[in-house]
């Protein structure tokens, strides 16, 4: 672990997707796309609202399990236990996938469609910069027994 790269030191995720969110702002106000109106747009912002209070709900059952657990929540950092249980027996990328939903649950409740392919990005970005990186350390960290919980649970959903 004491040979990382300065490049992977950068608190890619938030950064990634705080990134998302300025661009979908940007776009939305230069190059709007057009709105829905209707029971559809209706839905979508309740669907929009839904995926902000799930994205809230996987953070704190994430966070709250990795303290308990006193696992590292530093992506370059070394974990000191493989979580399976909680939010991780659903998705092995909890946290990525709440700040993906998060820009989902806005793009649908503003309107601004930009969200959606700007968190489509910054999830891919976030899986080549920080997933793919954080995958090796915990194979080599636990072996077979993180080989056996990624053939279990995916890595998104």
């Amino acid at each position: 672990m004491k040979d990382i790269p300065a490049w992977r030191k950068i608190p890619w995720p938030p950064l990634l997707y705080l990134i998302a969110i300025a661009v979908s702002i940007l776009a939305g106000l230069f190059m709007p796309l057009p709105r829905l109106t209707g029971p559809f747009a209706n839905i979508l912002y309740a669907i929009g609202w839904l995926l902000v209070f799930a994205a809230a709900a996987l953070w704190i059952s994430s966070f709250r399990a990795m303290r308990r657990a006193q696992t590292t929540l530093n992506p370059f950092g070394e974990p000191s236990r493989l979580l399976t249980s909680g939010p991780f027996s659903i998705t092995r990328n909890p946290i990525y996938l709440g700040n993906t939903w998060l820009l989902f649950g806005i793009g649908f409740i503003s309107g601004n469609w930009w969200f959606l392919p700007l968190a489509l990005i910054a999830a891919a970005l976030t899986q080549k910069l920080v997933i793919e990186f954080e995958e090796k350390v915990l194979g080599l960290k636990f072996g077979r027994k993180y080989r056996d919980y990624s053939k279990k649970v995916r890595r998104w959903i």
